[in-house]
């Protein structure tokens, strides 16, 4: 009876922790794309679940599906052969025939699961509406290097205005990898050009890859947590599969044409989808748009930028005034944000790794900078920083900005929370309040 009562305060624990992300999802544009592999995975029922349970919460998607190994297999079952040019599949008429066959029915199976909400299945009584429709508009890819790629295209155009009218029915739009020409003819595409393009043309909030790994895989054979696309762009390699370039180039294209979020999760597992998008940690690799301000370590060129910043500051007595001596000693504590080689914002972390904490000091954002997310970013990064040194906890003293740590995650704690060094240090007569975030 005990273990029943704990697990049931867990999951309500949980459902508390996730409501801030729900709310941040709702109302959102999500392209999510996976390929054949995964429709035939054990676990696609679990995800076809979870795709209905995000259009539940609000979300707006689109699903985009490939067909790779059921091409192949209907090609053999018809015993057409292969022609591969350039890692690039030739699409002959008899070919053209296959595709038809293996996405038509794909794309049935899938929207035919997504329909399901029979009694004891996940999403009973949720009556998703599900829509497909000519919204992807091709071109052949005609000649290149002497190849006739025939019925092979790329994408011309989405009709972003049709799909957008579907998702504000309510409807999750399905779009296969097969695409059509003014002139009646069909195309068969790549997966990845389709979710990019649609991504894009939508303006979408993510997109979200459903691959066999983890997620992207440094070359190390780590999992990457999070990273920006400029270290996407370091991982193409000229020796990996076919697939996994398309993936990582489809990601590039996406963050750099206004994307703000793409992530990598795999279909093999029956909470990954979920637990990237609705807990803190995520399960997956989270790839953040590149933006035109560049945040990085300081280094000792940027002392006299980080004192002209936080100078007014010190002046009112909002931080403890730093010499240029102490800060030059300090400086790669410092993450920064430029702008143009100008530094418009800025904050340190100082580690305390005998209690597992670390503490989050001299922030401070320009004047002028103050209305976009840079302190989102820049608290990230800092975040990010203590958990590459193991930490298990953040703190701050502030004076004049707790409620703004506290839309960050943190919580008012009593001084005796402090480490015990810094607590030693703290001074009563500024009164600061302490905050602490778990990460």
């Amino acid at each position: 009876m005990q273990q029943i009562v704990n697990s049931d305060q867990n999951y309500v624990k949980w459902f508390r922790n996730a409501a801030p992300y729900i709310n941040a999802h709702r109302g959102k544009t999500v392209v999510l794309m996976f390929g054949g592999e995964a429709v035939l995975h054990p676990n696609f029922a679990n995800i076809i679940h979870d795709i209905s349970l995000l259009r539940s919460l609000g979300v707006k998607l689109v699903v985009v599906h490939g067909a790779r190994p059921q091409i192949e297999d209907r090609m053999i079952g018809r015993g057409i052969s292969r022609h591969i040019e350039n890692n690039i599949r030739v699409t002959d008429a008899d070919t053209l025939v296959a595709v038809k066959d293996a996405t038509g029915s794909l794309r049935l199976h899938i929207e035919a699961l997504l329909t399901m909400g029979v009694v004891n299945s996940p999403m009973h009584g949720s009556q998703i509406r599900v829509s497909t429709g000519n919204f992807v508009i091709a071109k052949p890819m005609g000649v290149r290097n002497g190849v006739d790629y025939k019925y092979t295209g790329s994408v011309r155009r989405i009709d972003a205005d049709g799909i957008n009218k579907q998702l504000d029915y309510g409807s999750i739009v399905l779009l296969s990898p097969i695409g059509y020409s003014p002139t009646g003819e069909v195309f068969n595409l790549a997966l990845e050009d389709v979710a990019t393009q649609t991504a894009i043309a939508l303006k979408a909030d993510k997109l979200i890859a459903l691959t066999e790994d983890d997620g992207l895989i440094d070359h190390g054979g780590k999992l990457i947590r999070s990273c920006s696309v400029r270290t996407v762009k370091t991982l193409l390699d000229e020796n990996d599969c076919h697939v996994r370039q398309l993936l990582l180039r489809s990601i590039i294209q996406s963050g750099e044409n206004g994307v703000e979020r793409c992530h990598c999760v795999s279909y093999q597992s029956d909470t990954a989808l979920l637990q990237e998008l609705f807990t803190r940690d995520g399960s997956g690799t989270l790839i953040a748009k590149d933006h035109k301000e560049q945040i990085s370590t300081a280094t000792i060129d940027d002392v006299a930028g980080i004192l002209e910043l936080i100078q007014p500051l010190e002046e009112e007595g909002v931080l403890v005034k730093r010499s240029r001596e102490l800060l030059e000693v300090e400086i790669d504590r410092f993450t920064i944000i430029k702008k143009e080689d100008v530094i418009i914002a800025c904050a340190a972390l100082y580690p305390y790794p005998e209690e597992n904490s670390g503490e989050v000091a001299c922030v401070v954002i320009h004047p002028d900078y103050r209305k976009g997310n840079r302190g989102e970013r820049l608290m990230a990064a800092i975040v990010d920083n203590a958990k590459k040194q193991g930490l298990n906890t953040v703190f701050v003293l502030t004076t004049v900005s707790g409620h703004w740590f506290i839309e960050q995650g943190f919580v008012e704690q009593p001084i005796e929370k402090l480490p015990e060094s810094k607590k030693q240090m703290y001074n009563f007569q500024r009164r600061s309040k302490v905050f602490i975030k778990r990460i």
